[in-house]
């Protein structure tokens, strides 16, 4: 149980974390702060928080959990703006979607009350983001990948594990590194070309028409590509040399193929078609491994 959940950033993440832990009856109390009292007070009204805070030192002030739910390049200052409070029994997690960043920051925020500190990053989300779009089962059945620290006590990543785990996640645990070289393969490179597939056949003079013309795969495809700008600008400069790799990687790969239609080579382009296909195929019958370990 908990007897107070402060949440700084009463959006999409963090209210879906309040709801999730009321319903399951694991928070007696939930405080909220967001840097715009609009939100706060509307996270109020909806039940999401019990009280809302004017600052994120008040919103930690009596809590034995705390969220930081705000985007990644506000993480120093938010742990910093909150660090007097933090004792040794308090535990401190973010959702943030890169982690040695947060991890650097965390380091040079809490200094001495690292130990408090759980990494975390809920594979969840939804295409419209704020408080009025939280919700309770956001994260039930999805991944929640923690990068506890070396400093980061044992109890707290028990107590942090445990939490997730009651309101439906499956947890897993990693380091920053790890992740980020994870996730920039998964999920960051695939925006990135997400944004430049969608603005190359945009820019096209005919776009619109193109683009009239396209079905239901293509559309989940470019869906991606109407994700939060300030976000993912954050995401892909914050893990720049991850994407940076996996970018180069894809354009290898992108490189052969045009090499063989230049060539007109179809027996060499049908078999690495089918090398390919016969790779997803395995994928899909025995599913993904688990998370690959360095």
């Amino acid at each position: 149980m908990v007897r107070q959940l402060g949440v700084v950033g009463c959006g999409l993440m963090g209210g879906s974390f309040a709801l999730a832990l009321k319903r399951h009856g694991l928070a007696q109390r939930v405080v909220g702060y967001s840097r715009s009292p609009s939100t706060t007070e509307r996270a109020k009204r909806m039940g999401v928080i019990d009280v809302a805070a004017e600052s994120a030192l008040l919103a930690v002030a009596g809590s034995d959990v705390v969220l930081v739910a705000v985007p990644v390049a506000a993480t120093e200052a938010t742990l910093r703006s909150i660090r007097d409070l933090v004792g040794p029994d308090v535990l401190v997690m973010d959702v943030g979607s890169t982690k040695r960043d947060v991890v650097d920051a965390a380091q040079r925020a809490l200094g001495e009350r690292l130990g408090s500190f759980v990494p975390a990053h809920p594979i969840a989300g939804k295409e419209a983001a704020g408080i009025e779009h939280a919700d309770a089962t956001l994260y039930a059945g999805r991944q929640v990948i923690l990068t506890p620290l070396p400093a980061s006590r044992p109890e707290l990543v028990q107590k942090a594990t445990d939490l997730w785990a009651a309101i439906g996640a499956r947890v897993l645990t990693m380091t920053p590194e790890h992740h980020d070289a994870a996730f920039a393969a998964v999920s960051h490179l695939p925006h990135l070309l997400a944004f430049a597939y969608f603005g190359a056949i945009a820019g096209q003079p005919a776009g619109r028409d193109l683009l009239a013309l396209a079905g239901p795969g293509f559309r989940d495809f470019t869906r991606i590509a109407a994700s939060d700008p300030a976000v993912w600008r954050d995401i892909l400069l914050a893990n720049r040399d991850e994407v940076l790799q996996q970018s180069q990687r894809f354009r290898r790969t992108l490189d052969a193929f045009e090499q063989l239609i230049r060539a007109g080579d179809a027996q060499a382009l049908e078999d690495l078609i089918r090398g390919i296909a016969h790779d997803r195929a395995q994928w899909q019958m025995n599913g993904p491994p688990g998370p690959p370990r360095r």
